[in-house]
């Protein structure tokens, strides 16, 4: 989507759709899949786990950490990623919010 084709939107319909392209990728939800259980991952584990290379696992990191759904701290070469809670549970609320607009309409919609 075009920068001033943003505009046309709220908020909420950007940081949604933002979102929502995060979660499109299946690595992506492997690494939150593996973040979620583990609740604390190294970097290198994620290389181990999913097969990928360094250099592809580093990049949907970064995509992760800038929507805010992981953080992640680094010591010397060791990176450390978690679930940012606080922003996991806003996330829930936004999808659930959307999803729950859908009125009932006992199969008579259409």
């Amino acid at each position: 989507m075009g920068l001033t084709k943003k505009t046309l939107f709220s908020e909420d319909q950007n940081t949604i759709a933002s979102i929502a392209k995060v979660f499109g990728h299946p690595a992506r939800i492997a690494i939150l899949q593996h973040l979620l259980r583990a609740n604390a991952c190294i970097n290198s584990d994620l290389v181990q786990e999913l097969g990928l290379a360094q250099a592809t696992i580093s990049q949907h990191l970064k995509e992760l950490k800038n929507v805010g759904i992981i953080q992640g701290t680094i010591e010397g070469t060791s990176m450390s990623y978690c679930i940012n809670q606080e922003k996991w549970l806003i996330v829930r609320s936004m999808f659930n919010d959307l999803f729950d607009q859908l009125p009932s309409c006992d199969g008579e919609c259409c």
